[in-house]
Formats: structure tokens, sequence, C-alpha cells
């Protein structure tokens, strides 16, 4: 079913999370960058038009400045952030440079969300970069806004900016293979769930967990990201972004994942 979904979507959203753009220790990993946006420029070569969530902000901040790696205090989070856009942004686009592509910087708060004049100009900003052929990238105003650090998440992010640009598909790229039925780092006999169709009985069949060490989100905000798509039309999946071309191997089906359907 997944590479059906991707053969149809002509626009596709797909969200990077903290946790495959990162290493071990936390910094950002540049070679998955390189294979992200290999992939996703072949994506674009075959006709498709991509808009890109990408977290990982305040990971590229604690790899230009290690000494604040232990500040725990509000505003060197945000200072952090304001850094690791730079870092994170040039990493972007030194990847898709390498396939003459350029990108362009969308931030964001829930706010914007929320104004129907912001709202009506970020549309029209994400349609005109993807028709000259930029690929947008989307991430949320950390350095600005307390509230993103502090709960928010990128699934959320990504799902809203599926609905405002009327996208065919979601894709959530995370540190998991897809939706299981119970928490597969805790379960070794967690089985993968392969479709979902009816979010509010998924949610009483499985176990959800907390969020990890460097995203925000755990699998109840990827569910909510889901149901937020689901009701506008537009299908999501849901796979695990650490694995070798990503991309190109859901494309390929030989990559497992969620898909959920509409």
């Amino acid at each position: 079913m997944i590479p059906h979904l991707i053969a149809d979507a002509r626009k596709i959203v797909i969200k990077f999370g903290s946790n495959i753009l990162a290493d071990r220790d936390g910094r950002i990993n540049l070679a998955f960058l390189d294979e992200y946006a290999a992939g996703a420029a072949g994506f674009i070569r075959g006709g498709k038009q991509i808009v890109i969530v990408s977290s990982g902000a305040q990971a590229a901040g604690l790899s230009t400045m290690e000494k604040w790696a232990r500040k725990a205090d509000i505003h060197y989070k945000q200072a952090l952030c304001a850094v690791g856009q730079v870092e994170l942004m040039g990493a972007w686009r030194r990847a898709f440079g390498t396939h003459d592509l350029r990108i362009g910087q969308i931030l964001l708060t829930q706010d914007d969300f929320g104004d129907p004049i912001r709202t009506l100009n970020m549309r029209n900003t994400l349609f005109t970069l993807v028709d000259e052929g930029i690929v947008p990238i989307i991430n949320e105003n950390d350095t600005v806004a307390v509230e993103e650090i502090k709960i928010g998440d990128n699934d959320t992010l990504a799902a809203q900016s599926a609905v405002l640009w009327s996208a065919d598909l979601l894709i959530l790229l995370s540190d998991i293979d897809g939706l299981y039925d119970k928490n597969p780092k805790a379960h070794p006999d967690a089985e993968l769930v392969d479709e979902v169709r009816d979010i509010t009985q998924v949610r009483g069949k499985i176990s959800i967990g907390g969020t990890n060490s460097f995203g925000t989100g755990g699998i109840a905000t990827k569910l909510d990201a889901a149901q937020r798509v689901m009701s506008y039309g537009i299908p999501m999946i849901l796979a695990h972004g650490g694995k070798p071309k990503v991309l190109e191997a859901l494309a390929a089906g030989t990559q497992r994942g969620t898909a959920f359907l509409v």
C-alpha cells in the first residue's frame, strides 16, 4: 500500500524528526541529510512537489555551541535554536545544492495558523516556492515561542502544513518502523501495524509510551497528526527515517511502515 500512496501523490510533505537528524552525540548527521535530499530530489525529478518539515535546530545548535550543552535555562535553549537554525539550513542547502535545488526557510508558530491573514500568506508563499522549483523547509520558530520548545512538536506542525498546502500525502519519518501495538523498545514481541483506517479504534488497542531524549513528541502526537490529516482526506505514512535511502525504499516497497488510509 505504501508504494501506491507515494506513486499516486503529487504533493508530498515529509517530516524529519530530531532523532533521525541527530547522531548519538546529539549532533546533526550530515550523511543522513545527504541521503534524504537525494531521495527528495528523486521524487522531484519524477514530477512530485515536496515540502519538508525539519526538526533539529536545537541539535544543530549543540553541534556548534557544545559549551551550552548542559545549560537548562530556557533562554539558552532559545539561543541554541537561533544558532542551530543557521547551521541546519546551511546543511540542507548544501545537501540539496548537490542536486541543483534551492531551499527556502519558513519559520512558524501556532499563532500563525490561528490568524486568517497569516494563514493565507503562508499558503501563498508555499505555493510560490514550490511552483518555482524551490524546496520549502518549515520549522517551528523556537527562538521566540517558549511553548514550542516546552511542549511543541513537529508532527503537529507537519500535519498543519499538509492541510494548509492541500497535500496529497504526509510522510512522518521518525526513529521507529511505524505504529506498533505496544512500545517495541520495551516489548520485543510488539507487532507492527501495517494499515490504519480508524484512529479511534487504534487508540483503544495500543499502549502509548512517552517521549524520547531528542524529540518532543511520542507516538501520541503521530496519531494526532494522522487524525488531523485524515479528516481532510490526506493519507499518512509513518516509517523509520534512519534506514538507508528511506524515501527510495518506501517508494519501492522494500521498507515497511504504517499507512494511515482515508
